[in-house]
C-alpha cells in the first residue's frame, strides 16, 4: 500500500493533466463554497481502512477454514482409526484375541499407552490392557487402584453422563464399557492433560465398541460350550472328544511323543440307577467328572464318551504315567461318596489304559484297544485298572 501511495503522489506530481484536475477542484470549492478536497481524502482514508479490515477479516476466515480443515482431518483420521479397531474386534471372538487387538489400537485412540482395560469376569476384574505406569500398587486389602477406579466408574454406570463424558477420579477418565444394559467393564486414561471433547468421544465411541464385542465373544463361549460339551458333568462331549484325539494323534506323530487313552467305566452304575433313581445316578456321574477334574492336568482332556463311560486323553504320557494316573483316579473315586438324602452313595469304576503306536493316526482304533482292556479290567472282578493287550480281541459284550 505504501509503494501505491507513493506511486499515485509521483503521478500528480509528473501529471499536468493531474494539477489540472486539483485546480478545477479548488474552483468548485471557491464558487460554491464546499470542502470537495478534503472531504476526498477523508473518503479516501475511510475507504482504505475499510479495505484493510476486509482484508483481515479474510485473512482470519483463512486462518479458521484452515483450523477447520485440520480438524476435520483429524476426525477422519479419528474415524478410520476406530473403523478399523471396529473391523479388527469383529474379526476376534474370543477375550485372548480382543486383548491382542486392542493392545494395538487402543493407545493410539486413547493418544497415551497408559491406558487400561478391565473386565468384569464371574464377580473378578480381569486385566485386558494395563497402563505401563499406573494402577500397580496394592491397597492393604490387595485391590488395585484400577480395580478401585473400576468398581467406582461401574457404581455410576447408570448415569448416562458418566458413560459418554467419562467419570473423572482420582486423576484418571474412566468411561463404563455398556452392552444390553449390563455393565462388562472399564476403558481408563491417566488425566495427565486434560482431555478434549474430540479425545472423549472417541474414547466413549471405543468403550462401547469394546463393550459390545466383549458380549459377543462371550456369547460366542457360552453357544461354543453348550456345543461342545456335556450339559450334566461339564467335560467335553464324545463327538468333540474324539475330534481333539485326531488332532492328538496328528500331533504326536510329528513330535514323536507317547499319548495315552483312558477309558473308564462306572461298576454296576445300573444298580445305582434301579436303588436310588436316575436323579441320583447323574449326581454320581457329576462327582465323578468333578473329581476327574481335580485330579487330573488341565492339559488333560476329559470326555464323556457315553452314559457312564468316560474317555480321558494323556498328551505326552507313556505306559507307566497313565497307569498311575488311572490307579490314582481309581482309588480317589473309591473314596469318594455323593451325598443323596440321608445316604451316601459309594462307587468304583473299571479303567482301560491304551497307548497309540508310532504312526497312528486312527482313533477307533486306540479306543477300541482301551476298551478292550476295560473288558478285560471289568472280568477280573472291576475296580481296578488294566493296560491293553495288542493281541487282546473280544467281541462279547462287556459286563455293566
Amino acid at each position: 500500500m505504501l509503494i501505491v501511495g507513493l506511486a499515485a503522489a509521483a503521478a500528480v506530481i509528473m501529471a499536468p493533466g493531474v494539477a489540472r484536475l486539483f485546480d478545477a477542484a479548488r474552483e468548485v470549492e471557491q464558487t460554491y463554497g464546499v470542502a470537495l478536497v478534503p472531504a476526498a481524502i477523508i473518503l479516501t482514508f475511510f475507504f482504505l481502512i475499510h479495505q484493510q479490515g476486509k482484508r483481515q477479516q479474510m485473512k482470519a476466515e483463512a486462518a479458521s477454514s484452515a483450523v477447520q480443515a485440520r480438524e476435520a482431518r483429524t476426525r477422519a483420521e479419528d474415524l478410520e482409526q476406530l473403523v478399523s479397531f471396529g473391523q479388527a474386534l469383529a474379526r476376534s471372538l474370543d477375550l485372548e484375541s480382543l486383548a491382542v487387538v486392542t493392545q494395538q489400537h487402543l493407545p493410539r485412540l486413547a493418544g497415551t499407552d497408559d491406558v487400561w482395560v478391565l473386565v468384569r469376569l464371574e464377580g473378578h476384574w480381569q486385566g485386558l490392557v494395563g497402563g505401563t505406569n499406573v494402577g500397580r500398587e496394592l491397597s492393604g486389602d490387595g485391590v488395585s487402584a484400577q480395580e478401585r477406579l473400576a468398581d467406582r466408574a461401574l457404581s455410576l454406570e447408570s448415569d448416562r453422563r458418566a458413560e459418554v463424558d467419562g467419570l473423572e477420579w482420582e486423576g484418571h477418565v474412566c468411561f463404563p464399557m455398556i452392552s444390553g444394559g449390563a455393565a462388562l467393564g472399564v476403558v481408563g486414561v491417566p488425566e495427565t492433560a486434560p482431555l478434549s471433547e474430540g479425545r472423549r468421544r472417541m474414547l466413549a465411541a471405543t468403550a462401547a465398541l469394546l463393550g459390545v464385542s466383549i458380549k459377543n465373544a462371550q456369547l460366542f463361549r457360552e453357544i461354543r460350550d453348550h456345543s461342545v460339551r456335556d450339559g450334566l458333568t461339564g467335560l467335553v462331549n464324545r463327538k468333540h472328544g474324539i475330534e481333539i484325539l485326531d488332532t492328538e494323534l496328528r500331533r504326536a506323530r510329528r513330535a514323536r511323543t507317547p499319548l495315552s487313552v483312558i477309558m473308564l467305566d462306572i461298576d454296576h452304575f445300573k444298580d445305582v440307577n434301579d436303588h436310588y433313581g436316575h436323579l441320583c445316578g447323574d449326581a454320581v456321574l457329576a462327582t465323578v467328572a468333578r473329581r476327574a477334574r481335580q485330579v487330573l492336568r488341565g492339559s488333560d482332556i476329559k470326555c464323556r464318551y457315553g452314559g457312564e463311560e468316560f474317555l480321558i486323553l494323556l498328551p505326552d504320557t507313556r505306559s507307566e504315567g497313565a497307569m498311575r494316573v488311572a490307579e490314582t483316579l481309581r482309588r480317589d473315586l473309591a473314596d469318594t461318596s455323593t451325598p443323596w438324602d440321608i445316604e451316601s452313595v459309594m462307587v468304583t469304576a473299571s479303567f482301560g489304559v491304551a497307548v497309540s503306536r508310532p504312526d497312528e493316526l486312527d482313533a477307533a482304533a486306540v479306543i477300541g484297544r482301551a476298551d478292550a482292556a476295560l473288558y478285560a479290567a471289568k472280568q477280573a472282578g472291576r475296580n481296578r485298572v488294566s493296560l491293553a493287550d495288542d493281541a487282546l480281541v473280544s467281541a462279547q459284550p462287556r459286563p455293566a
